[in-house]
């Protein structure tokens, strides 16, 4: 732990300035406060804040981030108040304090979104101020340095949080040091098996190589120097966390990787930088696909290097990074690197773009869990450069499309996106983007978000504007549902029924208005029993339920010679069937009664998506089965298709189905662009085996990429 002198002589060999009393007062502070208090590990607990502020001196961190470290669990852990930071220490370190604080009270709380809640605590803490993430970092690194200390499952948990949220984090803000040494420690405690064997197979590699690693040094020096080129090289070699992903993206195993020795070229200028590029690559071969240029296309968070593979000194296959000394400061610690507040500005922590770029998705999201889900896509992806037509350049996920291009400009362009041009031809909205890809987005005033979008974007940003105006428009329609069922259920089950009445129990379905009662009976969050028990709560049972408990399931046996006359085996004579639109069942699938008010009975295939909306009344489900003289009839079937817009296309497609003794009784264009259309086709069919002929032989067209069974 260190001692007084020893944190205010730290502080004061960068910042000259630092104001020492403070610091001084600070530490005395933290020391009285915490008192006799203890950690898990027995240490006294004003360990903690100490070794915390220790971890920030290194990055050089200013004198209201070193106090605020030292103070960060007073508030919460101890009788102080913010009022008496704020008077013995100032505003500015009471700020810091308070964010961090309402982060600690959120982390005590349980519940499935306690992790998602804390996020969102601490992205709007640190839009206001960055240096809040700083300090939870360091404080989540110390914490990480002692977990052995804490029981197994609570080990887990908190190891999983780190690799999650806060190693990402670091990794965002530019602190590779911090974020390095949190994966380790995460990953051995996560997947200590994987762990050990990646770490006795470098332990391996040392001892087989110990020579090596200074031979190359020497010969890469010597290059440079008969250039004229001054430099600094160092070998480094990869964290067994980082081999590990590495492994699993690349699905490679230790001994394909290439890159598990780098070696890093720091020069003076960005022109040097160049020069010794050139240097390398006239003496060495170069391994195609492996070189990247981070100084003219830095990554987010501010990283820049060159970095290339090439069959090195000694035919070794390396990878080599080449620098300024300036850009290697600013890679190793980040944001702390070119700090502001040593000359007394402040950097709020909004002026960064992927924290803007979160704060939209925290507005645009549903609740906490959806944030998370968003917040990790964007964080976790590697990244792929394209360029808008004036030549600006955008940084996103690799796997992204024109859409997720579109809302990284902004939320409107992706709205109203109907089409894009990549490197100047009409391309579908799915398709994947490359590195050096030019991006025209195409905007119509009329067109809104689709649901379609959201399967193939991949950036949180995206999904989170996409979602948000889905659910903001299929809330009216589900207003009208609601209310339909409502009304329909009430006069079937001889109730009175008026809005006068819903208005007194609007608190029992945790809703503000009677709107809102529709909406969530329209979206089966609640069912119009629900509703209707509540209202009148004297009403037993209803007459529907009467129906289905008076239904004797039959038990299906083997086939007999007999001809079954029902089409659906299961059903009580003179019950009306009808077909689900959402599924279109076919002879062959599997599948479930469906109890409708009004309609009789609906069938579903068992895995439709619609079925999730009555889960909770298990009285309105019937077991049905296809009747033996089931296919006698002909059904609906529902394909989707995506087709070239080109000359003869669609009349492949009918060519291809009237060839399969089928017939095509409606067909709806849904999306339609220069190259290519969707398509929704109906056809008539006997079975699922038919209609699967038909798919292959669909696959098997020219003009046809993509066919499927839609709404399965």
């Amino acid at each position: 732990m260190l001692r007084q002198y020893e944190l205010v002589d730290l502080v004061k060999s960068y910042d000259p300035y630092a104001d020492e009393d403070a610091l001084n007062r600070a530490y005395v502070f933290a020391l009285k406060k915490h008192g006799s208090q203890l950690r898990t590990s027995g240490d006294p607990y004003y360990s903690h804040p100490i070794e915390v502020a220790g971890i920030l001196t290194k990055f050089k961190l200013d004198c209201a981030s070193i106090v605020a470290a030292l103070l960060h669990d007073t508030v919460e852990d101890t009788d102080t108040t913010l009022e008496e930071i704020r008077d013995l220490f100032g505003d500015q370190v009471a700020q810091l304090v308070d964010g961090l604080t309402k982060l600690a009270m959120i982390e005590h709380k349980s519940g499935s979104s306690k992790q998602a809640e804390n996020f969102r605590k601490l992205l709007l803490a640190m839009s206001e101020d960055i240096r809040v993430l700083l300090i939870k970092l360091a404080d989540r690194l110390h914490n990480m340095r002692t977990l052995h200390f804490c029981d197994p499952e609570k080990r887990a948990r908190i190891a999983k949080e780190t690799l999650d949220i806060y190693a990402p984090l670091a990794e965002r803000i530019g602190m590779q040091e911090i974020k390095e040494e949190m994966d380790e420690i995460a990953f051995a405690e996560l997947y200590k098996d994987a762990h050990d064997s990646i770490v006795a197979r470098l332990n391996f590699l040392r001892e087989q190589g110990s020579d090596i690693v200074p031979k190359i040094i020497r010969q890469l020096e010597k290059d440079m120097a008969d250039n004229g080129v001054k430099c600094t090289i160092s070998g480094r070699e990869k964290s067994p966390y980082s081999i590990w992903r590495k492994m699993q993206l690349k699905n490679a195993s230790f001994e394909q990787l290439a890159d598990i020795m780098a070696f890093r070229i720091c020069v003076d200028t960005v022109a040097d930088c160049y020069q010794a590029l050139g240097i390398i690559h006239s003496k060495y071969h170069m391994v195609p696909r492996r070189f990247k240029d981070y100084i003219s296309t830095p990554k987010p968070n501010g990283y820049q290097s060159l970095h290339t593979g090439v069959i090195g000194p000694f035919d070794v296959r390396i990878e080599v990074q080449i620098r300024t000394y300036e850009m290697h400061e600013v890679n190793e610690k980040g944001v702390a690197a070119h700090w502001a507040y040593k000359q007394g500005q402040r950097t709020e922590g909004k002026n960064f773009r992927w924290i803007r770029e979160l704060l939209e998705i925290l507005d645009q999201a549903q609740n906490p869990d959806e944030f998370l889900e968003n917040t990790k896509l964007e964080m976790y992806n590697d990244q792929v450069f394209c360029f808008t037509p004036k030549g600006d350049l955008i940084g996103l996920p690799i796997g992204s499309t024109p859409v997720d291009f579109a809302y990284a400009i902004h939320s409107n362009v992706g709205d109203t996106c109907v089409g894009a041009k990549i490197n100047g031809e009409i391309k579908p909205l799915r398709t994947i983007l490359q590195n050096g890809d030019q991006i025209e987005v195409l905007t119509a005033k009329n067109q809104h978000p689709s649901l379609e979008w959201d399967r193939f974007v991949v950036t949180g940003k995206a999904k989170a504007a996409i979602r948000r105006y889905v659910r903001a428009n299929k809330r009216e329609q589900f207003i009208a549902l609601g209310k339909e069922i409502l009304e329909k259920l009430f006069k079937a089950e001889d109730q009175s029924f008026s809005e006068k009445d819903l208005v007194n129990y609007i608190s029992n379905f945790e809703a503000e208005s009677v709107d809102d009662i529709y909406a969530k009976v329209g979206e089966g969050l609640i069912t119009g029993w629900d509703v209707l028990r509540t209202v009148h709560p004297a009403y037993k049972q209803s007459k529907l339920e009467k129906v289905v408990n008076s239904i004797k399931f039959p038990t299906f046996k083997k086939e007999t010679n007999k001809k079954d006359s029902l089409k659906i085996r299961g059903l009580i004579e003179g019950m009306a069937v009808h077909f689900a639109g959402c599924c279109h069942p076919l002879p062959g699938d599997r599948i479930v009664g469906i109890v409708t008010t009004g309609k009789g009975v609906t069938v579903h295939t068992v895995d439709c998506q619609s079925l999730k909306n009555y889960e909770s009344e298990p009285e309105r489900w019937l077991d049905i089965d296809w009747g033996t003289n089931a296919e006698d009839e002909k059904h609906t079937a529902r394909l989707k298709l995506m087709m070239s817009n080109e000359p003869g296309a669609l009349a492949d497609v009918a060519n291809i189905v009237a060839k399969a003794n089928s017939n095509i009784i409606n067909l709806n264009i849904t999306y339609r662009t220069m190259s290519y259309y969707e398509i929704l086709l109906d056809i008539e069919v006997h079975n699922v085996e038919q209609v699967n002929s038909i798919v292959m032989a669909l696959k098997s067209a020219k003009s046809i990429s993509y066919v499927a069974r839609a709404n399965r």
